[in-house]
């Protein structure tokens, strides 16, 4: 039977990228990062690490009505500008983490719209964990807003509660936040997540090239 396992590249963000996850930062929240800020994650931030998922394969059919020139630049179909030029790899979705004294900060995660619901926001959450406690941090955080319940579900499901508030966080419309945090990377913490990373394993084919290793089914050592 053949294996329908989406399947994606785990990679660090390159400057090449930046085009990219800026299309999908725009279509995913309603205030994206500036492209000058990606830019600076990149190349002058020092606590920053930035992944990006890479599909392997070809992308999901798209819809008969998408036509547009972003979506041809980023699926390949020519260069966006009908001149049929090779496809350039196109991304399904990114994350990042600050790592300052003992506290790693999830600062972003998002997923091209036709990627979600196959687990790659988990994997992505999955993988910034990864890394925090590779890094032998203390503790991971990050914000979220009080009106999205699906993501405070997943980041309860990795062991994440809310330490507090914050109030009127969010620009476009003024909304609170949730800080919410995971206090204890232990031994029985690593089980854990190693537990996820198998289950994942089962529904994503990941070729890791930040560890170097097959994850999520490679166990964190």
């Amino acid at each position: 039977m053949a294996d329908t396992r989406p399947q994606v590249i785990l990679r660090e963000m390159t400057l090449d990228d930046i085009d990219q996850v800026f299309e999908i930062d725009r279509l995913s929240f309603p205030t994206p990062w500036p492209i000058r800020t990606y830019r600076y994650e990149i190349e002058d931030n020092e606590h920053s690490c930035m992944f990006v998922l890479e599909p392997v394969g070809a992308p999901p059919a798209p819809p008969r009505s998408a036509s547009s020139r972003w979506w041809e630049r980023l699926f390949g179909s020519g260069d966006g500008h009908g001149n049929g030029h090779p496809p350039r790899p196109f991304l399904c979705g990114f994350s990042g983490m600050w790592h300052i004294a003992d506290e790693a900060h999830v600062s972003t995660i998002a997923v091209h719209p036709r990627w979600r619901g196959q687990q790659l926001g988990e994997l992505l959450l999955w993988c910034m964990v990864r890394q925090a406690m590779m890094e032998d941090a203390a503790q991971v955080t990050l914000e979220v807003r009080v009106s999205n319940a699906l993501a405070q579900n997943l980041y309860r499901k990795y062991s994440f509660d809310v330490m507090g508030l914050r109030k009127g966080y969010y620009r476009d419309n003024g909304e609170d936040a949730y800080m919410m945090a995971v206090t204890r990377l232990d031994n029985h913490y690593r089980d854990q997540l190693n537990t996820f990373g198998r289950e994942l394993a089962q529904r994503v084919r990941v070729i890791d090239q930040w560890w170097g290793q097959a994850a999520p089914d490679q166990a964190i050592r």
